[in-house]
């Protein structure tokens, strides 16, 4: 699959881009365990062209997450193309995503970010007027449509494909179900099958295992897929998909050593990259939702005390806590745990 001249090979596997998640140590991991792409967290067109500092901040971009998506949002066309034309000159990504799925009251209730699914012609002027201002790939992320009697993607694939995007992603949702419900991939499939669509399709939505990937492009024909919240807390989530995309087999699990030695370089990036207290509060949460946890015993009281962190040194024993009940349900159960 390819991006203009960005070959992200057969099959790729991207990381989707989520406000307070995606942030540039969290992506690094994600890329160094096989994330084909990373996309950053949605910016406000709003924010940078006031030169918010904050996020201007998240504008940062390592060699070694590369290729990487800055993705902004907005509803005023003057406001997102002068904010594409900082992106491109001030952090050089390779792609520049536009966000019309965003489902939060704040975003959509404004008209930006699923709320473009109700006023089309402005989502295609804003579209035509940043693909006109930057000379980056422009795609664009959205929803199936505002409701379930409102399911558009079919037409709105096809005139945002005319508007010059050259890949799109479709989160298998509708604005109304936020993130409730299971995807509908059977609308994704039939944007792919449009003899019509020759643009690349990215299926979005509820990928959290190996098999759910591989059951993505075999049933829906996607050309590629994106990890939302299935990576929340896990970053070999990627290594895992790509090794069974490649060989059919699942990973063996690993160590619980291995495991906690992933998300403590993760915090220590997080801190060493913005301070202790943002990279606590950007590790926590990955943290306190890491899949590995589940099952432990009376794992609750010990999530909450995560979330609450606001030091390395009151994070770190926590941590060490779950660690220790882990291996001791390993123990229990005479090995190692998915």
């Amino acid at each position: 699959m390819k991006i203009r001249d960005i070959d992200l090979g057969y099959r790729p596997v991207a990381l989707a881009p989520m406000e307070d998640v995606t942030d540039v140590a969290f992506r690094s991991l994600c890329k160094e365990f096989g994330a084909d792409m990373v996309y950053s967290e949605f910016l406000s067109a709003d924010a940078l062209v006031r030169n918010v500092a904050g996020t201007l901040g998240k504008l940062t971009i390592l060699s070694e997450e590369r290729p990487v998506a800055i993705q902004i949002y907005g509803r005023i066309p003057e406001a997102l193309v002068e904010a594409a034309q900082m992106v491109e000159q001030i952090a050089h990504p390779d792609v520049l995503d536009l966000n019309f799925g965003c489902p939060v009251k704040r975003v959509a209730g404004k008209g930006a970010g699923s709320g473009m699914l109700r006023n089309i012609p402005l989502m295609l002027q804003i579209t035509r007027e940043v693909v006109q201002a930057v000379h980056l790939p422009v795609t664009v992320k959205t929803r199936l449509g505002w409701d379930a009697n409102s399911i558009i993607i079919e037409e709105l694939a096809e005139q945002l494909q005319d508007c010059g995007v050259e890949a799109l992603t479709i989160h298998g949702r509708t604005r109304a179900q936020m993130y409730t419900g299971m995807a509908d991939w059977e609308p994704i499939r039939q944007v792919k099958s449009n003899p019509r669509i020759h643009i690349p399709i990215i299926g979005n939505g509820d990928i959290t295992t190996p098999e759910e990937a591989q059951m993505a492009f075999d049933r829906y024909g996607v050309d590629g897929i994106m990890v939302g919240r299935g990576s929340i807390g896990q970053p070999w989530i990627f290594e895992s998909i790509k090794h069974y995309l490649c060989t059919g087999e699942k990973l063996p699990p690993k160590s619980v050593d291995f495991y906690m030695n992933t998300l403590l370089r993760m915090v220590d990036n997080n801190i060493a990259k913005l301070d202790e207290r943002r990279g606590i509060l950007h590790s926590r949460r990955h943290i306190a939702a890491c899949p590995r946890f589940k099952g432990i015993p009376d794992f609750k009281s010990l999530r909450v005390a995560m979330l609450r962190a606001t030091t390395r040194n009151e994070l770190i024993p926590l941590m060490e806590q779950a660690a220790d009940r882990l291996r001791r349900v390993e123990q229990e159960n005479g090995g190692l745990t998915e």
